[in-house]
């Protein structure tokens, strides 16, 4: 997911991004470890992008604007 992306989505579509991508994370890692993973790059991908919306969070809970 492209950052320019993230930022034009809204808080409260942030945070169910979120919840959503956390969730893949943990059906990522569980998948690794019980069988592997096609493309276990994909890890680092949902990790990244979990970062990327934490940060435009933060970024926009400094500024104290609620969009």
């Amino acid at each position: 997911m492209k950052i320019n992306k993230i930022k034009e989505m809204s808080s409260p579509d942030l945070e169910k991004e979120l919840g959503e991508l956390k969730s893949e994370l943990f059906k990522l890692r569980f998948s690794l470890a019980t069988h592997g993973l096609d493309n276990p790059m994909k890890i680092k991908e949902v990790k990244k992008d979990i970062a990327r919306i934490k940060t435009v969070l933060t970024e926009r809970e400094m500024a104290g604007e609620n969009k």
